[in-house]
């Protein structure tokens, strides 16, 4: 009998020792999938912020809490089990769907840059605030809509990288992965949105130097924004031409790709890997505004060829 309940207790230590190796390894994976995702990150934290301008300070937080529990749902019910199976079935198809999606980044970062050159067409959004509770479902679900692609971009990139791990663990790494953006996105950005709010909250009291800071926080706010928004746009063009350039690659089309790795060689050999890193990331910007200002041109184009036709309907 003692002899059997030592055998029990060493197979349970066995099987929590391979547990927690388990949960180790998913952490690593986690880890390194996220960083490979991170330059999408800068640009979901940058984009979300816009859609709770105009709101009253006590709308502000719910309103986040909301996207962040749709963009959660979107993640954990839909995107990860549809990449799940593709990689499971059709592993072929997550390339070209990456690059599907990089180029919607590009578009969109392209789209922007034209915006403040005044090439681009923008339709402007009245304050929340004057429409009441229809206009803020309406702000909500357009926050979750675009959140859907940003976070599709997320998981198919993080999977993209432990596309050779087991089913289960694939699965696991990207309910983690999926849990944490979340919470990082979300987190950062209710402290982001909230950050003049509690700037107001020092100024008001305490010593100088709180004081201090808290006047800071809020002269800072609208500059913070101002960067926020920039980073979002560079990091768009940036992650999503290098997604296209080592699809293209990936799909036997060195060449261009081919170009960008010798530039970076050359540069890493003059200094450093900083530098190498630079003119990767500068170069797959290019790749991007390039791209995506072809894809502006060719929707506007389309556009204008529907607008005639709407007209006469």
């Amino acid at each position: 009998m003692a002899g059997g309940l030592v055998a029990l207790l060493d197979d349970i230590a066995a099987l929590a020792k391979l547990a927690a190796a388990s949960v180790d390894d998913v952490g690593m994976a986690a880890g390194r999938a996220t960083a490979k995702a991170a330059g999408v990150v800068v640009d979901d934290t940058a984009v979300t912020p816009r859609y709770v301008e105009g709101f009253t300070p006590d709308r502000e937080l719910p309103v986040i809490k909301k996207i962040a529990i749709g963009s959660l749902r979107n993640k954990l019910l839909f995107i990860t089990p549809a990449a799940l199976l593709l990689s499971q079935f059709a592993p072929w198809a997550l390339t070209p769907l990456l690059m599907l999606g990089g180029t919607y980044l590009c578009f969109e970062g392209a789209e922007k840059i034209l915006e403040k050159f005044g090439l681009g067409h923008h339709e402007d959004e009245k304050p929340v605030v004057l429409e009441g509770e229809e206009q803020e479902k309406a702000m909500t679900a357009g926050a979750i809509r675009t959140d859907f692609i940003l976070s599709s971009e997320i998981m198919v990139i993080s999977l993209n990288e432990v596309a050779d791990e087991p089913f289960a663990m694939r699965a696991a790494i990207l309910i983690v992965v999926a849990i944490a953006m979340t919470l990082l996105v979300y987190g950062v950005v209710a402290f982001i949105v909230k950050m003049d709010d509690i700037g107001l909250h020092l100024a008001r009291g305490g010593s100088g130097a709180r004081q201090a800071l808290g006047r800071g926080m809020v002269s800072a706010m609208p500059k913070i924004l101002a960067g926020l928004s920039t980073i979002g746009i560079v990091a768009m063009l940036w992650v999503g031409g290098h997604i296209v350039l080592k699809g293209t690659d990936d799909l036997g089309f060195h060449t261009v790709y081919g170009w960008v790795h010798h530039l970076e060689e050359e540069a890493h050999h003059l200094g450093g890997a900083l530098l190498g890193w630079l003119a990767n990331t500068t170069a797959s910007a290019i790749f991007g505004l390039i791209l995506g200002a072809l894809v502006v041109a060719v929707v506007t184009a389309v556009n204008r060829l529907r607008s005639p036709a709407a007209a006469h309907h």
